[in-house]
């Protein structure tokens, strides 16, 4: 008990409570989108008989590889993570009170979705913390940048629609925060860490050997911005050029290593990636695609559709981006050198996303709330927002603190809409609708007209939402486990409000801890201040 107590009051544990309840409370016993269905299908054939993917569900999916099979285009990655899941949830599906339950959301979808997403989000949330107190930012601040990057940004929605983002984003943090120790402490073992993490995403999305060169870049900074004269930053770059790539080089190539020869077990070559593949594949499936396909969208298209597209914007989709940008320029010279450096590099990761995948057929992720494909790399830019506008708010001044709260605050709405519906809504309501149509604008209309019954009467059903009955039954409903249960109807009445009691409670305990943790942040502070411990720094 006595312990028990301890926690309570402990700050870093609540944390972890907030960001596994959070999870928790957002699920809807589904995957999100197809794409981590067919990843859990490749997490199955690991260890089944089943293939890597079904014939019918070609040519929607999948490419012929050797022996003529079909095999996913996707990394193995997030098929590795959602493992141990996967068998326990098959496990469970075939317990005899589940026999006669084979409908959807499945068994199995279900203990996937819950376990990975709540794990997922309570280490993002330690990671993140670490990283902020190696940047100088202290406890409460910090714990206030994980919070509005947790319920504030598109990680919000990505914890309920399980894409490969939260899993990236979580082992950037990890490379960032123990790469950055190394640079500290010249610690062997964090510098192997960190790169251990960074590697493990070549295996997620090749892509994100963009992230492994940005913890690069940061820590390069990093020195730079530190030393006093153009001899020492040579000195210092160079020294710990050569250091860094004597632990990191070889890690990172292991992890390549095993993302091509998995490349060859499926297609039979080291060095092209699925997309040739595709592009070659699905030229024969439709001759009529433009000979640059998937790389046909003039790259203007996509640059300015990642910045400004009213249904793509990662200013619209992501706010509290606008409010780091902003006291980035405006606190500049007031910044630490590591603050700097990690401000340099996340501006240029976002900006090195939407120009790699400018030209992309599919540049805005298709299927996905915003730009999923920018998303995370975005997320990492906004994490300083909330903290920089704690620290500072007395530079900043009462008007402006209040303008960057006004956002966090617009922010926080915004990501709570995009769970209240599965996402593809607003895409069949676009083929009536027309483009460009504001997204975001659309989805709290779709809240009101669903809350009021007024979908039909408001013109916002339309026949393309009633050609599949999956989706149909999937977009017209809130999305959250209880309620998808009731729309599908499979499940007994007593399961469906025995899930709705418990996610009521669910609720209900996360504002308790919430409020807990204020509570103990306070504590805290009272204690600093009695010790003799407080500093004005500290609370700001």
């Amino acid at each position: 008990m006595t312990r028990l107590r301890r926690w309570l009051r402990d700050p870093l544990f609540l944390l972890c409570l907030v960001a596994g309840l959070l999870a928790f409370v957002v699920q809807s016993g589904e995957l999100g989108t197809s794409d981590t269905t067919h990843r859990l299908q490749t997490a199955h054939w690991l260890w089944t008989s089943d293939p890597q993917v079904f014939p019918n569900e070609y040519p929607e999916f999948g490419l012929h590889g050797r022996g003529g099979r079909l095999y996913s285009w996707y990394g193995i990655g997030q098929s590795l993570l959602m493992l141990p899941a996967d068998i326990l949830g098959t496990w469970l599906e075939h317990r005899s009170i589940f026999v006669n339950y084979t409908d959807d959301p499945a068994v199995r979808s279900i203990v996937v979705s819950y376990s990975t997403n709540i794990l997922l989000n309570v280490l993002t949330a330690l990671f993140a913390f670490r990283l902020l107190g190696q940047l100088g930012f202290s406890t409460k601040q910090s714990l206030a940048g994980v919070m509005a990057l947790m319920f504030c940004t598109t990680h919000l929605h990505y914890t309920q629609n399980m894409m490969e983002n939260n899993y990236i984003m979580l082992l950037t943090l990890v490379g960032f925060s123990f790469q950055y120790e190394w640079l500290r402490t010249n610690s062997g073992r964090a510098l192997f860490v960190g790169s251990c993490a960074l590697g493990l995403n070549l295996l997620t999305r090749l892509t994100t050997g963009l992230d492994l060169v940005a913890c690069g870049i940061f820590l390069l900074l990093t020195i730079w911005f530190e030393a006093a004269t153009l001899h020492e930053r040579g000195r210092g770059l160079l020294g710990r050029l050569l250091d860094y790539c004597k632990v990191s080089v070889p890690v990172y190539a292991f992890f390549f290593l095993l993302d091509r020869l998995y490349q060859f077990y499926r297609y039979g070559s080291f060095t092209n990636t699925y997309v040739t593949i595709f592009a070659r594949e699905y030229h024969k499936l439709d001759p009529t695609l433009p000979a640059s396909f998937p790389w046909s969208t003039p790259f203007h298209a996509g640059l300015l559709g990642a910045l400004f597209q009213p249904e793509k914007s990662i200013f619209l989709f992501d706010p509290l981006l606008v409010l780091s940008i902003i006291l980035f320029i405006r606190l500049w010279k007031r910044l630490s050198p590591a603050v700097r450096a990690y401000a340099v590099t996340s501006l240029l990761l976002v900006l090195a996303y939407i120009c790699f995948y400018a030209k992309y057929t599919y540049w805005s992720g298709d299927f996905a709330w915003g730009d999923r494909y920018v998303s995370t790399s975005v997320e990492l830019a906004a994490l300083l927002a909330v903290p920089m506008l704690m620290q500072y708010r007395e530079i900043l001044g009462s008007v402006f603190t209040r303008v960057g709260w006004a956002l966090v605050a617009a922010s926080f709405i915004i990501q709570l809409a995009s769970l209240a519906f599965w996402l593809p809504l607003e895409i069949y309501q676009m083929e009536t609708l027309g483009h460009p149509t504001y997204v975001i604008a659309l989805r709290f209309k779709n809240i009101i007209a669903f809350a009021f019954g007024k979908m039909d009467a408001w013109g916002l059903n339309n026949e393309s939402m009633t050609q599949d009955p999956w989706d149909n039954v999937h977009i017209t409903t809130w999305t959250f486990l209880p309620f998808l249960l009731r729309r599908v109807g499979a499940a007994p009445t007593w399961v469906v409000n025995v899930a709705l009691y418990v996610w009521i409670a669910a609720i209900a305990a996360l504002a308790s801890v919430l409020l807990r943790l204020r509570s103990s942040l306070r504590a805290a502070l009272q204690g600093q201040i009695l010790t003799g411990k407080y500093s004005r720094t500290n609370t700001k």
